[in-house]
C-alpha cells in the first residue's frame, strides 16, 4: 500500500485503507459523518467498510474520505496496482476467510 495524495475521490479506490490521523475526538465543527468517519477509522478500515458501517452510498464516503484526507484527518492508503494479480496463496487465504464467516 502507498499514501495516496490525489485528493480526487472518483480515484479512491474502494479497498483503500483508512485510518485516523488524530487520537482525538473531532468537535462538533465537523458534520456527523466526518466525527463518524474518524471514529471508526481508529482501528484501518477499508473505504468499502466505512461505507457500510455508515450505511451512506460508496460515492459519498469516498468524497468525505477524500475531503478528511485533505484536511489531514485521516491517512488514505491505496493499493499498489502495479503489483499485478494476486497470487493464488492470496485468494485461497481469502477464500477460507470468507467461508469462516
Amino acid at each position: 500500500m502507498t499514501p495516496w495524495r490525489d485528493g480526487d475521490p472518483d480515484d479512491l479506490a474502494v479497498e483503500a485503507l483508512v485510518s485516523s490521523a488524530t487520537s482525538a475526538q473531532l468537535g462538533t465543527t465537523y458534520t456527523r459523518e466526518h466525527r463518524a468517519i474518524s471514529e471508526l477509522c481508529r482501528r484501518v478500515r477499508s473505504v468499502a467498510e466505512i461505507s457500510s458501517l455508515l450505511a451512506v452510498p460508496l460515492g459519498v464516503t469516498r468524497a468525505l474520505v477524500a475531503d478528511m484526507e485533505a484536511d489531514g484527518l485521516v491517512r488514505v492508503y491505496q493499493p499498489q496496482l502495479e503489483a499485478g494479480p494476486p497470487g493464488r496463496g492470496l485468494l485461497e487465504r481469502v477464500l477460507s476467510g470468507l467461508g469462516r464467516l
